[in-house]
Protein backbone atom coordinates (compact mmCIF):
# COMPACT_ATOMS: atom_id res chain seq x y z
CA UNK A 1 0.00 0.00 0.00
CA UNK A 2 1.67 3.29 -0.82
CA UNK A 3 -0.44 5.67 1.68
CA UNK A 4 -1.48 4.38 4.67
CA UNK A 5 -4.56 7.22 6.82
CA UNK A 6 -3.40 7.15 10.51
CA UNK A 7 -6.51 8.17 12.41
CA UNK A 8 -6.49 12.03 13.92
CA UNK A 9 -6.79 11.16 17.86
CA UNK A 10 -4.15 11.11 20.34
CA UNK A 11 -2.43 8.48 18.65
CA UNK A 12 -1.34 10.79 15.29
CA UNK A 13 1.19 12.72 17.47
CA UNK A 14 2.39 9.30 18.63
CA UNK A 15 3.82 8.11 15.16
CA UNK A 16 7.42 8.25 13.99
CA UNK A 17 8.98 10.90 11.92
CA UNK A 18 9.48 8.14 10.08
CA UNK A 19 6.47 7.19 8.89
CA UNK A 20 5.25 10.91 8.57
CA UNK A 21 7.77 11.14 5.65
CA UNK A 22 8.21 7.74 4.32
CA UNK A 23 6.61 7.97 0.85
CA UNK A 24 7.54 11.32 0.14
CA UNK A 25 11.10 10.14 0.72
CA UNK A 26 10.37 6.74 -1.38
CA UNK A 27 9.25 9.17 -4.26
CA UNK A 28 11.51 11.70 -3.92
CA UNK A 29 14.79 9.85 -3.74
CA UNK A 30 13.70 7.50 -7.05
CA UNK A 31 13.98 10.27 -8.80
CA UNK A 32 17.66 10.73 -8.18
CA UNK A 33 19.98 9.15 -10.54
CA UNK A 34 22.23 6.61 -8.74
CA UNK A 35 25.72 8.39 -7.85
CA UNK A 36 27.96 5.69 -6.57
CA UNK A 37 30.95 4.34 -9.32
CA UNK A 38 30.48 0.83 -9.24
CA UNK A 39 34.32 -0.58 -9.47
CA UNK A 40 36.32 -3.71 -9.60
CA UNK A 41 40.28 -4.00 -8.63
CA UNK A 42 42.13 -7.15 -9.88
CA UNK A 43 45.69 -7.71 -8.43
CA UNK A 44 48.02 -9.68 -10.48
CA UNK A 45 51.21 -10.36 -9.84
CA UNK A 46 53.06 -7.20 -11.34
CA UNK A 47 49.88 -4.59 -11.12
CA UNK A 48 46.82 -3.43 -10.23
CA UNK A 49 43.56 -2.69 -12.66
CA UNK A 50 41.04 -1.09 -11.60
CA UNK A 51 37.79 -1.05 -13.47
CA UNK A 52 35.16 1.92 -12.97
CA UNK A 53 31.53 2.25 -14.61
CA UNK A 54 30.98 5.72 -15.76
CA UNK A 55 28.24 5.40 -18.26
CA UNK A 56 27.08 8.77 -19.87
CA UNK A 57 30.13 10.76 -18.91
CA UNK A 58 32.36 11.87 -21.86
CA UNK A 59 35.85 11.03 -22.15
CA UNK A 60 37.36 14.97 -21.75
CA UNK A 61 35.25 15.16 -18.50
CA UNK A 62 36.92 12.78 -16.65
CA UNK A 63 39.82 13.27 -14.12
CA UNK A 64 42.24 10.66 -12.86
CA UNK A 65 45.10 11.67 -10.45
CA UNK A 66 47.70 9.80 -8.17
CA UNK A 67 48.94 11.81 -5.21
CA UNK A 68 50.30 9.99 -1.94
CA UNK A 69 49.22 6.69 -2.38
CA UNK A 70 45.57 7.39 -2.97
CA UNK A 71 44.00 7.47 -6.52
CA UNK A 72 41.39 10.03 -6.97
CA UNK A 73 38.84 9.63 -9.92
CA UNK A 74 36.22 12.31 -10.91
CA UNK A 75 33.70 12.75 -13.82
CA UNK A 76 31.00 15.44 -14.15
CA UNK A 77 28.35 14.70 -16.69
CA UNK A 78 25.60 17.58 -18.23
CA UNK A 79 22.68 16.86 -20.05
CA UNK A 80 20.63 19.93 -21.95
CA UNK A 81 17.33 18.67 -23.37
CA UNK A 82 15.10 21.02 -25.23
CA UNK A 83 11.92 20.05 -27.31
CA UNK A 84 10.48 22.89 -29.69
CA UNK A 85 7.35 22.92 -31.45
CA UNK A 86 6.66 23.75 -35.14
CA UNK A 87 7.36 27.17 -35.03
CA UNK A 88 10.69 27.01 -33.10
CA UNK A 89 9.41 27.95 -29.63
CA UNK A 90 10.55 25.92 -26.91
CA UNK A 91 8.20 24.11 -25.05
CA UNK A 92 9.98 21.54 -22.62
CA UNK A 93 13.36 22.11 -21.25
CA UNK A 94 15.43 20.05 -18.96
CA UNK A 95 19.17 20.15 -17.54
CA UNK A 96 20.76 18.32 -15.36
CA UNK A 97 24.38 18.51 -13.51
CA UNK A 98 26.00 15.59 -11.88
CA UNK A 99 29.35 15.18 -10.36
CA UNK A 100 30.65 11.79 -8.99
CA UNK A 101 34.19 11.33 -7.34
CA UNK A 102 35.86 8.13 -5.72
CA UNK A 103 39.00 7.30 -4.07
CA UNK A 104 41.21 4.16 -3.64
CA UNK A 105 44.10 3.97 -1.76
CA UNK A 106 47.22 1.86 -3.57
CA UNK A 107 50.76 1.26 -1.87
CA UNK A 108 53.72 0.38 -3.93
CA UNK A 109 52.75 1.90 -7.31
CA UNK A 110 54.83 2.82 -9.94
CA UNK A 111 53.56 6.03 -10.92
CA UNK A 112 55.59 6.72 -14.38
CA UNK A 113 53.83 3.53 -15.61
CA UNK A 114 50.21 4.34 -14.57
CA UNK A 115 48.09 4.11 -17.65
CA UNK A 116 44.29 4.48 -18.05
CA UNK A 117 41.57 3.63 -21.30
CA UNK A 118 37.95 4.17 -21.25
CA UNK A 119 35.82 2.68 -23.85
CA UNK A 120 31.91 2.11 -23.77
CA UNK A 121 31.69 3.74 -20.55
CA UNK A 122 34.39 1.44 -18.69
CA UNK A 123 37.39 3.19 -17.25
CA UNK A 124 40.48 0.52 -16.71
CA UNK A 125 43.13 1.72 -15.07
CA UNK A 126 46.74 -0.24 -15.13
CA UNK A 127 49.13 0.71 -11.80
CA UNK A 128 51.87 -1.19 -11.73
CA UNK A 129 53.52 -2.36 -9.36
CA UNK A 130 57.44 -1.74 -7.57
CA UNK A 131 59.96 -3.94 -7.10
CA UNK A 132 59.90 -4.64 -3.62
CA UNK A 133 63.39 -3.94 -3.67
CA UNK A 134 62.49 -0.32 -5.12
CA UNK A 135 60.48 0.19 -1.78
CA UNK A 136 63.25 0.25 0.50
CA UNK A 137 67.15 0.29 0.26
CA UNK A 138 69.53 -0.81 2.70
CA UNK A 139 72.21 1.56 4.07
CA UNK A 140 75.74 0.77 4.86
CA UNK A 141 77.09 2.09 8.48
CA UNK A 142 80.60 3.93 7.60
Amino acid sequence: MAFEMKPFNNSFFDMSPSDMFRDVGRQLFTQFPESTMKSDIREYDHSYVLEAELPGIEKENINIEYSNGILSISGEQSIDNEAKDDQGRVIHRERSYSTIKRQFAFDNIREDGISADFNNGILKITLPKTNRDDRSKRIEIN
